[in-house]
């Protein structure tokens, strides 16, 4: 039986002192993953050690990693020994877990915060698992997985949501809970996992104390959001890929640089490995993952048979500094740098690599900003928010130029950050708008960051005028829901019409398709 969790007091740190005491504590390497010491195989005077629930991610054919974090005291640090831990798992056939087919132990160490990263190979392609821990006679939830489709083969679907931006003081994460009734093949989740910033009076619930600077501060945040038991049910009902955007972090950054101009670099990456490092421990990453001080490297793909080639991106750790700043404004020279970059060199130049190479129909880039150039400014002047493709214009014609120029095969892009929904055709000109698409751009809103969406059929109507390549523009809470097949893609936009209380219902407030072979999506 879970146990109540304990809620600490307000902490009396001002951010001064909280910064000098995050530069007292070295941030770890890969190489100190494993702890010397003893190893207990069970938890002594201690409460329910399963209090942040159970997780998969990043499935191949024959397998996924499988993730819990061992916290009876989630908010105060994990309330955990020093010692190594031994966690025994197991998979079954069946949810009753009398069909074992997979089982073993992991050593969970005090020094990445006692999480379990098992990575599982050997199972079949295409089938639905179940797993679960135990540490002494403590069992965990029973958690529900699946492996991706044999490489060579051709699945007839694919269905699947993608989130982001879940900020726990604004609204309640109802959206997951119908996630998890929709029960999908896989979720995707696009970044702002959690929210850095100090708590604030009035709103629906607060975060624990100041805004986080150190690694235990990062710790008591992901632990504090993985608390919430809709987000529990989505992670137990499918496996995810994760990747971040900013507020994982601190708001807006680029590569080591602050949106705090005062803050020096040295600084900024040693808070940068903490809240790496954080990330890595709560999120069913794989140990090749673990960070190495302050860099991780988080672009991955996975090929979902010959159907879908998923490229998971990170446009947050690579990119140049706002080459005009942040926040919405008139395009200019700087913008046109083309020096700058989003994605850096190492990372464009593998993503291109796999577009090339790729067979598969669907090619998709899950990544965290919008690419369309929209203007957010009515009337004949023009704004563009810096912050996103529109401030970095040079390696976005880069990248546009490219699908189109290689004729990459169905490409589809999936993206996060902006709480609010849109669907847009990509155009390597986006002055003229009977020029040709060459992408589809599938834009989801924030699971409750914003508090209560609003939708007033003006704005929308003002937005689409000034952005003729737009589509759809909705600015409710919720995800979107994906069914794939080799003819064609459809994403449902799956609202919920408020987040300041439970129970919200699920509302279908837009369906889009894309035809195979025939850029451009048309609302069915």
């Amino acid at each position: 039986m879970k146990r109540k969790i304990k809620l600490p007091g307000q902490s009396t740190h001002t951010r001064r002192t909280m910064l000098h005491r995050s530069l007292a504590i070295p941030a770890l390497t890969a190489l100190e993953q494993v702890s010397s010491g003893s190893v207990i195989s069970r938890l002594h005077n201690s409460d329910y050690p399963f209090q942040l629930g159970v997780a998969s991610g990043d499935p191949t054919s024959d397998g996924m990693v499988l993730w819990t974090r061992l916290a009876p005291d989630p908010l105060n640090g994990g309330g955990m020994p020093d010692d190594n831990i031994k966690v025994k798992w197991q998979i079954s056939k069946n949810e009753k877990m009398t069909q074992i087919v997979r089982s073993g132990e992991y050593i969970a160490t005090a020094q990445l915060a006692h999480s379990v990263h098992v990575e599982v190979k050997g199972l079949l392609p295409d089938h639905v698992y179940y797993y679960q821990f135990q540490v002494g006679p403590e069992a965990s939830p029973v958690g529900k997985t699946r492996t991706f489709p044999h490489p060579e083969s051709l699945p007839r679907r694919c269905r699947f949501a993608f989130a982001s931006c879940q900020h726990y003081e604004t609204g309640y994460f109802t959206a997951f809970q119908h996630m998890a009734r929709q029960d999908p093949d896989l979720i995707i989740h696009l970044g702002d996992y959690i929210y850095e910033g100090a708590a604030i009076e009035g709103r629906v619930r607060l975060h624990q104390g100041l805004e986080i600077l150190t690694l235990d501060d990062y710790r008591n945040r992901h632990a504090q959001y993985k608390t919430d038991p809709d987000l529990q049910a989505a992670h137990a009902t499918c496996p995810w890929m994760v990747t971040w955007d900013d507020h994982e972090f601190d708001n807006n950054y680029a590569d080591s640089i602050s949106e705090e101009s005062e803050v020096a670099r040295s600084v900024f990456l040693q808070r940068r490995a903490r809240a790496y490092q954080a990330y890595y421990e709560h999120m069913p990453l794989r140990p090749r993952s673990i960070p190495n001080g302050p860099n991780l490297r988080l672009y991955r793909a996975a090929p979902y048979g010959q159907l879908i080639d998923f490229n998971v991106l990170d446009t947050r750790q690579y990119r140049s500094d706002q080459p005009n700043g942040d926040g919405r404004k008139p395009i200019n020279n700087a913008v046109l740098n083309p020096d700058t970059s989003m994605l850096g060199k190492q990372q464009e130049e593998w993503l291109f690599d796999r577009l090339v190479a790729s067979q598969t129909t669907w090619n998709v880039l899950a990544q965290q900003v919008m690419i369309a150039r929209v203007d957010r400014e009515p009337g004949p002047s023009a704004l563009y928010s810096m912050d996103q493709w529109s401030g970095y214009e040079t390696a976005r014609n880069r990248l546009l130029h490219f699908l189109d120029s290689r004729d990459v095969t169905n490409p589809v892009i999936l993206t996060g950050d902006i709480h609010s929904n849109w669907v847009n055709d990509l155009k390597v000109n986006f002055s003229d708008s009977n020029g040709p698409t060459v992408a589809t751009e599938f834009v989801g809103t924030s699971i409750s960051s914003g508090g209560n969406g609003t939708q007033t059929r003006s704005d929308t109507d003002a937005m689409l005028a000034e952005n003729p390549f737009v589509k759809f523009f909705n600015s409710e809470r919720g995800y979107v829901c994906c069914h794939v097949t080799p003819e064609e893609w459809k994403s449902d936009y799956q609202v919920v019409e408020y987040v300041d209380r439970r129970g919200a219902p699920l509302v279908t407030r837009a369906s889009f398709v894309v035809k195979a072979g025939t850029a451009g999506a048309e609302r069915v």
